[in-house]
């Protein structure tokens, strides 16, 4: 039965400059990929209905996946609902995922929920890679370089 995994992480910035990080191509690539993973972004189009696709490298196995997905809702700022799904047919189904933004005192309150994770993917590996990307958009969207 496919597994749901929830996200909860604040962040020194603004709603809008973490909303951005997901929206945008070079950003994405930049903190989606887990330790020892490259990204590719293949198609981006922000927009209700819109699409992306992506990949995913293995850094050390040079091994890969790919998978893409559907805008169903996006409020800049505050809410990001998306489709996902792999190439692979050992990992069927579609997710779904859930990004709320919220401004609190010292930044953003960013809550994630992923439902539909193929069974094949242990919960656990799930969240620690997410953990991963969580700690790389930090580093992405923390720093306040004004030139």
């Amino acid at each position: 039965m496919p597994s749901t995994v929830r996200l909860h992480r604040v962040l020194a910035t603004s709603p809008e400059k973490v909303y951005r990080a997901f929206v945008e191509a070079d950003a994405l690539a930049k903190w989606l990929p887990p330790n020892g993973f490259t990204c590719t972004v293949h198609h981006l189009e922000a927009t209700v209905g819109g699409t992306f696709r992506m990949s995913f490298r293995n850094f050390t196995t040079g091994h890969g996946h790919a998978f893409g997905g559907e805008y169903v809702e996006l409020i800049p700022g505050e809410r990001l609902r998306y489709t996902d799904t792999f190439d692979d047919p050992n990992l069927p189904g579609e997710m779904q995922v859930t990004v709320t933004l919220k401004k609190v005192s010292v930044g953003t309150d960013l809550d994630i929920v992923q439902a539909g994770i193929p069974d094949l993917i242990p919960p656990e590996a799930c969240y620690l890679g997410w953990q991963e990307s969580l700690r790389n958009l930090a580093r992405l969207v923390e720093p306040e370089i004004n030139q």
